[in-house]
């Protein structure tokens, strides 16, 4: 047997108290000599628009229906006994709260052009009640006036408060999104620049070779298959990650770890190019996941960046070390420029940029420049210790 939530309790306590004081409203009206199905008709129709389970609610009832019906027909009712000149009729406290819920719902749900409407509606009906029975004096329906704009005051400024958190909520939500949708982008960006790169120079080795050295052209076109593959199944993962809303959807998104380091570099070797790694024993697999994502990208674009500049370089050099509580990735070459690409793949020039933002969200700190006599070395440094991570990701 489930314990009772504090919410179940509440909308116990809610029905309870509603059901409790519309019995009072129609034992009042017994009580005065007057029908008790005329004030049991409003106190229905309230029940109906305030206590209709939402799961079970049809779709045509809209809340500017909800809240607006049960206000007309209580209008209609103060109407009737104005215009037939009925004896004093009485008002209890069950259609004063049914009114007020219906003012909250107005001002909190229903949409902006009509919770204007129905919330002027609701308090039209609310500050009339009075009438019904201090018709004919003026400072019982002064005070009953003061105190009903005084209720609907405070329900009408709550509901408002609520309803701009929940806009607030919206807002950000969509700007998270969107700014997920964004890095989803972008590592969909360096995954298929990366392979296409990659495809770009092993082509223009396969045509050099398709001259010289015909029956050494089955690694290369191998090479351009793999490449073409990776970079085809990253936009697939990419392509899922956006069409898909649900919680599974971050597990598919392309991004990288320390692990997927020896492969990649592996497959930057070429004829006439070496590319190693070199990974310190203390450099652990249990590093945080942003961290060895942020570790893969800067590796990632490095490589291509020495794909797109610095194609006459023979050897490239991969290190991992932890020096204390960082984590330091470098990328070297021998490079001393120069590529065979064409102009339109050299790239707009943001890689570093992108690759700046990503570190130094992370508490960390890149930098990019030419090495001692000849090449270009990039170094990554990231906090990985659990007091300078935790700060840097808040």
């Amino acid at each position: 047997m489930r314990s009772p939530t504090p919410r179940g309790c509440a909308r116990g306590f809610v029905v309870g108290f509603l059901v409790a004081a519309a019995v009072y409203d129609v034992l009042i009206a017994e009580n005065f000599g007057h029908r008790p199905w005329l004030p049991a008709t409003v106190l229905l129709a309230g029940f109906a628009a305030v206590l209709w389970p939402v799961e079970r609610r049809p779709r045509w009832l809209t809340p500017q229906l909800r809240t607006a019906t049960p206000a007309a027909v209580s209008l209609l009712f103060t109407t009737g006994v104005l215009l037939t000149g009925r004896a004093e009729v009485p008002f209890g406290p069950g259609e004063v709260a049914i009114l007020l819920c219906l003012l909250f719902i107005a001002v909190r749900h229903c949409p902006r052009p009509w919770a204007l409407l129905c919330g002027v509606l609701d308090a039209a009906a609310l500050l009339l009640l009075p009438v019904r029975y201090f018709r004919s004096v003026q400072d019982e329906v002064l005070a009953s006036a003061v105190i009903g704009l005084v209720l609907i005051g405070l329900v009408a400024g709550l509901a408002g408060y609520l309803r701009s958190l929940d806009y607030r909520r919206t807002v950000a939500v969509g700007e998270t999104r969107r700014a997920e949708r964004v890095a989803i982008a972008a590592d969909l960006h360096d995954f298929v620049a990366h392979h296409v790169t990659g495809i770009l120079v092993q082509t223009q080795v396969a045509r050099m070779m398709a001259e010289r050295q015909p029956q050494d052209l089955d690694p290369v076109l191998a090479g351009i298959e793999r490449a073409a593959t990776e970079a085809l199944a990253s936009m697939r993962r990419t392509v899922g990650v956006l069409r898909d809303t649900g919680p599974e959807a971050a597990d598919r998104r392309p991004v990288g770890d320390l692990a997927g380091l020896t492969d990649m570099v592996e497959a930057f070797s070429s004829p006439g190019r070496t590319s190693v790694l070199h990974r310190d024993p203390g450099v652990s697999d249990d590093l945080p996941h942003e961290v060895q994502a942020a570790a893969f990208r800067v590796v990632q674009e490095a490589l291509t960046n020495v794909r797109r500049h610095a194609a006459d370089a023979t050897r490239v050099t991969v290190r991992l070390a932890c020096p204390g509580d960082r984590l330091e990735v470098t990328v070297t070459d021998d490079g001393r420029g120069g590529t065979q690409l064409p102009e339109a793949a050299h790239g707009g020039g943001f890689g570093l940029v992108g690759l700046t933002e990503r570190v130094t969200a992370l508490g960390g700190a890149l930098h990019a420049g030419p090495r001692p006599g000849a090449g270009w070395e990039v170094t990554a440094r990231f906090p990985v210790g659990k007091t300078r991570f935790s700060q840097a990701k808040g």
